[in-house]
């Protein structure tokens, strides 16, 4: 009788161990073995990433990290001038401040920066129209943001390089704008946003 005592006391350890073994391995694979965070918020998960330090808004490939490319890009500006005037309004300051603090970021980029005009007058006065406000942009970065004259060049381009050729309305008001076109030895992030605008107002 003891002997059967032994044998079923042996048999319910046996089987309470087990139970408890396959207890304990549920847990350990209920566990989350991965990070599925995104702590650097680019859309890749903490266990996949292995850039965490790319830039805000970045494009990224599917560990996260951030495509390269040179500088060499050309945006055009929200800088709206008076009919047949080259007076910059202090309003549009931030534009410029933004592309001075581009250039801060970048040091050894230089900008050029072009005016164009409209098929509206003469070629001679739209000539000198698009160079003085070529002229009073690069003016604004030097005196209000402290960018060296040597990085910033401009030119003005009359209307010999539009963008619409028709002598719509809407011809018109696409042509009439400013384009800061920066190059650089310098490598940035290739973002996913594009600055565009149209000037609605000016010749």
């Amino acid at each position: 009788m003891n002997h059967l005592t032994t044998i079923t006391a042996s048999l319910a350890i046996l089987l309470l161990s087990g139970c408890a073994g396959d207890i304990t391995s549920m847990a350990q694979q209920s566990q989350q073995l991965h990070d599925l965070r995104d702590h650097d918020q680019d859309g890749v998960i903490e266990a996949r990433e292995r850039c965490n330090d790319t830039q805000q808004g970045a494009k990224v490939d599917n560990y996260g990290c951030g495509a390269i490319k040179p500088i060499n890009e050309r945006r055009e500006l929200k800088v709206l001038f008076a009919n047949d005037s080259h007076f910059l309004d202090p309003r549009y300051y931030d534009q410029l401040e933004e592309l001075a603090m581009f250039m801060r970021q970048y040091p050894k980029t230089q900008v050029t920066i072009e005016g164009h005009c409209s098929k509206v007058g003469s070629h001679a006065h739209n000539l000198a129209l698009s160079q003085n406000r070529a002229n009073a942009v690069t003016a604004i970065l030097t005196q209000e943001f402290g960018i060296a004259p040597d990085r910033l060049k401009a030119i003005g381009y009359s209307f010999d390089r539009p963008v619409d050729p028709t002598h719509s309305i809407r011809a018109h008001q696409r042509n009439r704008r400013v384009i800061a076109e920066v190059i650089g030895e310098d490598t940035t992030a290739d973002m996913r946003w594009t600055i565009y605008s149209v000037d609605k107002h000016i010749r």
